[in-house]
């Protein structure tokens, strides 16, 4: 979708939805999308795709992969089948935007929205940026010219108040939508309890797994608690494996199992083995989902997986290179390529001949003390965890280390310092 400067929505309804290996989902129906009340577009969350058994479902922005003038194609994944349920702060874009009226700020005369275009931002985002409407003027309502503004030039508090959020809450989750995640989960500890439940009832399921990463283990509890457990399931399956394995590792055994059997078992799968590890081990520490390439793959194709902004940086800075499957864990472990090496070689070179096979490797029950002397050995932020057979399993990336190294409750002890500064 590199190249889509722009896509008008009612050029979309009714086209059809395939999966990444051309099989038919079903077709478009409507978009959803995160009202702001900040003057700010609101952001596209996904799209309601209606099967052929006339259920509709919830597909995210992110799972799309290209919009075409007569269909769109999905990324590779699962999709979650589950009956499309509107939350708090959402809009339907064609059920509820569409027709809706507006003022004009500069000449404050009433019109109606006729269709809207989404853009997508830097950050592969995509925001309702532009508005068409038609002037309302007396008996020729709806029939003066369209004209085509920006969001901030008009005034829509029809459209604002479509959604039930109480005020506060809604202003609050208008402010974290310009924050980082782990911003946003400082001031979500500041809230009160109240507060917290419809902050995270508000968040749509990727942003909330985002934001609750980045808590303390209590508070990530009492929020996984209080969703109810089909949502908290879609939640856990947005973490990152190994963030939702910590979680999971600190609720009952029942609870656990609970939760583990109503994910998707394609995410389910990559979790349950992270699980398999003491958390304080290089298994435990271990993400599932590094970026692994087979050999004959090309310089450049290493590059435009680096450069994908949902890959940490420190996840990044190294690629490795298996035999066949990719997925973990893959067929025999060949070695890496640190993101230097890539940067200094031709794009048409294959990264067989820049794959670095004298770096060791970790184990996956090497200790968090074996692990952190590796990483300060040989100065890396990222390292491939292999087993006996020598199948890479994942990659442990530095941010991970640190996390468990600090003493328990060290977010918290961060607020109180600061608080106190």
């Amino acid at each position: 979708m590199a190249g889509i400067s722009k896509v008008y929505v009612a050029q979309l309804l009714g086209l059809p939805v395939f999966g990444p290996d051309g099989e038919s989902i079903g077709k478009i129906r409507d978009l959803v999308a995160g009202l702001r009340v900040d003057g700010q577009p609101p952001r596209v969350l996904g799209i309601v795709v209606e099967l052929a058994t006339r259920r509709r479902i919830f597909v995210p922005m992110l799972r799309v992969n290209a919009i075409d003038p007569n269909a769109i194609t999905l990324a590779t994944g699962s999709v979650n089948m589950r009956h499309f349920t509107q939350r708090p702060t959402e809009v339907l874009v064609v059920g509820q935007l569409l027709d809706a009226r507006v003022e004009v700020i500069a000449t404050g005369a009433q019109a109606v929205v006729v269709d809207t275009a989404m853009e997508p931002t830097r950050t592969r985002d995509w925001v309702l940026g532009r508005i068409a409407i038609r002037e309302r003027t007396g008996r020729l309502a709806r029939r003066g010219p369209i004209q085509v503004l920006s969001w901030s030039e008009i005034r829509a508090p029809g459209i604002t108040e479509l959604t039930e959020q109480p005020q506060a809450a809604h202003r609050l989750l208008a402010v974290f939508d310009t924050m980082r995640a782990a911003d946003v989960a400082t001031a979500v500890q500041d809230l009160p309890m109240k507060r917290r439940y419809e902050v995270a009832d508000a968040l749509d399921d990727e942003r909330l797994a985002d934001v609750i990463q980045e808590l303390p283990e209590d508070t990530q509890k009492q929020l996984l608690k209080h969703l109810d457990e089909e949502r908290a399931a879609d939640v856990l399956e947005a973490m990152d494996p190994d963030d939702a394995a910590d979680l999971l590792a600190e609720l009952s055994e029942p609870d656990k199992n609970r939760f583990l059997e109503l994910m998707e078992p394609e995410e389910s799968a990559p979790v349950r083995r992270l699980l398999a590890y003491s958390f304080d081990t290089a298994g435990g520490l271990m993400t599932p989902e590094p970026i692994v390439l087979a050999p004959d793959a090309p310089i450049a194709e290493a590059l435009a997986r680096v450069r994908n902004p949902d890959i940490t940086p420190a996840l990044a800075s190294m690629v490795f290179v298996s035999r066949p499957p990719s997925a973990t864990p893959t067929g025999r472990y060949l070695g890496c390529v640190h993101i230097q090496r890539l940067l200094r070689e031709p794009p048409s070179d294959l990264v067989a001949g820049a794959v670095d096979k004298e770096l060791t490797s970790l184990r996956p029950t090497d200790s968090l003390v074996e692990v952190t002397r590796y990483f300060a050995t040989y100065n890396l932020v990222c390292a491939p965890v292999v087993d006996a057979e020598e199948h890479l399993l994942g990659a442990v990336t530095v941010d991970d280390v640190l996390d468990h190294l600090l003493p328990d409750g060290w977010r918290e002890r961060d607020r109180s310092e600061d608080a106190d500064a």
